[in-house]
């Protein structure tokens, strides 16, 4: 709508004037309307398609941006953990929100009866096997970079020590959850697919693969930073590689950040690949519906597929255009799915409350004055929705786990004594049912003392650390406000090169926390920063389980 900015027309015609901008203004709302679009900044012709995405497909925003231009059509993507997106998707918190899902894999999603009903038309739009990506020289030592080994192989060599690698969290990113699978099924030796005996059968080879995971993380993006933060650190050899998607780990050799490049292992005996599908909700009105069947068709141009291969380092999907050799090689076999919910589920228990290295997380807690009456309720909820108390199919799998140690300290004015519980491997019920009344039991009142309770979770960290237990170890601070007794966050950072080292502190921006300090801090430690002024602390709370 053009301005009226002609100081020599006649003020007598002024209101005319008004009342036909006014008129025009209606009209154009009008007209909005009639399209369906909201008037928001991010529209466009074709419509907006609003997408919940997995995290890994933040690379394509060029690409996307560019089919606005081309095709009219704006995607809008809200990432979430795989586990977390399939749940909004059967238990129907997704309809209404999103016009469509774009996952790494449709397979776990397809394996809910609930799912048949909730998703319509799926589109492969590009693929990316999970494979393991180790330092040149470690690849080159146990001759891998000549002849690429079995997964048997691969779970031998790691049990033995011979290399470390990070992986994702199989209940929070699809990478892992692939690796996981990939690593079972080729172990147990069922061409069908792994099912609960095959499980057992191959869980000592699991075990043994397992132990050299030495780094973990909630998406594959965040594994791939900490993995650069991590190797240039790494002084003992405890890191050599990330097991994540072919595409991860070719845009990170890329990047030029790696003081050594990694060589992509791809086991003989299969992988599982990745393959994107953009998928139609059942409740998508109609006009979503033709803004996906534009967006799918672009996807899978050629020369979109090409720019996809070149820009975003996927494979193609569409005959008739090659996958780049010099960069991409011939994949192995593709390694069978459960066809079970029941095994896949049985699975994901099994690698964290038998197979994986166990956690120590440590849940530093404020529950000063401020805190009082729904935030301290809802600090409550949150633990014990951890103690197994949240049904979700996210919550199982983010409770604490069979063999995990955990240490709450709550902290007013001054840290009080930390609460420590061991769960137990088998029967966990009676502890998680005692960290379940503690929780409960928390009330509010007193000052904010943050870093002498930080500092005091440093020091029962060293002190369990001198026992030598082989744990995953992090550290979970909750504050609602600033720092108002004790030591101050410039007197802890001058501090903390004499603290252990190498534990990550996630911290939680809630109420009026200082946003820049919990920042700060959490790129002190390697940790990351969550935000609970937006959400529940319970899904604040769940999402910091994918990085412990």
């Amino acid at each position: 709508m053009s301005r009226f900015n002609d100081k020599n027309r006649d003020h007598a015609h002024r209101p005319r004037l008004a009342l036909r901008r006014t008129g025009a203004a209606l009209i154009a709302l009008l007209l909005l309307g009639a399209t369906g679009c909201s008037g928001s900044g991010d529209e466009a012709p074709g419509g907006t398609l609003r997408v919940l995405a997995g995290s890994e497909l933040a690379d394509l925003k060029p690409i996307l941006d560019q089919a606005r231009k081309d095709i009219g059509v704006a995607v809008k993507l809200d990432y979430v953990g795989t586990l977390d997106g399939v749940q909004q998707v059967i238990d129907g918190r997704a309809d209404g929100r999103y016009q469509a899902i774009w996952f790494s894999s449709n397979r776990y999603l397809n394996l809910h009866p609930e799912a048949e009903s909730k998703i319509k038309d799926s589109t492969s739009t590009m693929a990316s096997p999970v494979v393991l990506g180790l330092r040149a020289s470690v690849a080159t030592r146990l001759g891998w970079d000549r002849t690429p080994p079995t997964w048997g192989q691969i779970a031998d060599a790691a049990g033995e020590g011979k290399f470390g690698y990070g992986m994702t969290s199989p209940a929070a990113s699809n990478s892992g959850f692939s690796a996981l699978v990939a690593v079972a099924s080729a172990l147990a030796g069922d061409r069908s697919g792994p099912d609960l005996a095959g499980i057992e059968r191959a869980a000592p080879k699991l075990k043994r693969f397992f132990a050299g995971q030495t780094l973990t993380a909630g998406s594959s993006g965040w594994l791939s930073d900490a993995y650069v933060r991590r190797v240039g650190q790494d002084r003992e050899g405890t890191l050599d590689g990330l097991v994540n998607y072919e595409s991860v780990l070719l845009a990170l050799n890329a990047s030029r950040r790696l003081p050594e490049p990694l060589t992509l292992i791809y086991p003989r005996d299969g992988v599982i690949t990745a393959d994107y599908p953009l998928t139609l909700l059942g409740s998508a009105p109609a006009g979503a519906k033709e803004s996906f069947r534009k967006l799918t068709d672009y996807l899978r141009r050629p020369e979109v597929q090409r720019r996809i291969m070149t820009q975003a380092y996927r494979r193609p999907v569409v005959p008739g255009v090659q996958a780049d050799a010099t960069r991409f090689p011939a994949t192995p076999p593709e390694l069978p799915f459960p066809d079970r919910l029941e095994v896949a589920d049985a699975l994901v228990g099994a690698f964290y409350d038998r197979l994986r290295r166990p956690a120590r997380t440590i849940y530093v807690l404020d529950v000063s004055g401020s805190m009082q009456g729904e935030r301290i309720e809802g600090l409550r909820r949150a633990l014990v929705g951890l103690t197994g108390a949240d049904g979700s199919l996210t919550g199982r799998y983010q409770r604490f786990h069979n063999r995990e140690s955990v240490t709450l300290i709550p902290f007013s004015s001054r840290p009080k004594p930390a609460q420590s519980y061991a769960v137990p491997e088998v029967r966990p019920e009676g502890e998680l049912g005692k960290i379940r009344s503690f929780a409960q039991s928390l009330s509010s009142g007193g000052g904010t003392a943050i870093y002498d309770s930080l500092g005091q979770a440093f020091d029962l960290v060293k002190k369990e650390a001198a026992q030598n237990e082989d744990r995953f170890t992090s550290i979970v601070l909750m504050t609602d406000g600033q720092n108002t007794s004790g030591t101050d966050f410039a007197a802890f950072r001058a501090r903390y090169p004499s603290l252990l080292q190498g534990v990550p502190v996630f911290t939680i921006l809630f109420g009026e926390g200082r946003a820049d300090e919990m920042d700060q801090l959490a790129q002190l430690t390697g940790g990351r920063t969550f935000d609970a002024r937006s959400q529940s602390l319970s899904a604040v709370f769940r999402d910091i389980r994918g990085y412990q």
